[in-house]
């Protein structure tokens, strides 16, 4: 009975550890390809976190089409060995290869749209107490969150004073969750087996 306290305590730190690594590097990612202020210190600070393993991957792995192909690699790399040393340490066994690979991506996707989600809920938090405040988080958060948002309101302008993209791009996120991820995430859990 105490050893199971322990894998669920080994569990946890693994999924903080790995969790903030693969959201650093996530991070590094979008905001490289909205094309966010590298000069805030948010920024430096992901940028900071992310180089030592990101150059050498680099080196072997160029960019193309605009696309860092090294980070997507790492992000790879971190949440595969995430979910690999939680169900070594679970089950006590290794998951199929198949099934590492499609969980590997559901679980990437879930932490896109979290991330997406985080973002609109705390700039829509902030838009009603303290509209107009500059913060260097709120910047990066803008500057993440605008061409979603500026899609939406292409297609629903705001009304009455109030812009609806916030909840269409929520209510899309969560049914995204619902008929995106979660299939990708029965499937992945089948073929790991």
């Amino acid at each position: 009975m105490g050893s199971s306290y322990f894998i669920q305590a080994a569990v946890f730190l693994i999924q903080v550890v790995f969790g903030l690594y693969v959201i650093a590097v996530m991070l590094r990612f979008m905001l490289a390809s909205v094309r966010a202020d590298f000069h805030n210190p948010l920024s430096q600070f992901i940028v900071k976190v992310t180089k030592p393993p990101l150059t050498p991957l680099r080196r072997i792995i160029p960019s193309y089409m605009r696309i860092d192909w090294a980070t997507i690699v790492l992000l790879f790399i971190v949440q595969a060995a995430e979910l690999l040393l939680i169900t070594l340490v679970a089950a006590g066994r290794l998951p199929a290869l198949p099934g590492l690979c499609v969980l590997t991506i559901a679980h990437l996707l879930q932490t896109v749209i979290y991330v997406y989600i985080f973002v609109i809920i705390v700039q829509v938090i902030i838009s009603w107490v303290n509209p107009g405040a500059y913060n260097p988080a709120t910047v990066l958060m803008y500057q993440l969150s605008e061409p979603i948002m500026r899609r939406v309101r292409n297609v629903i302008p705001p009304a009455g004073g109030f812009d609806w993209s916030p909840l269409v791009v929520l209510i899309g996120f969560q049914l995204m969750l619902i008929l995106l991820v979660s299939p990708l995430m029965h499937m992945g859990q089948r073929l790991a087996v």
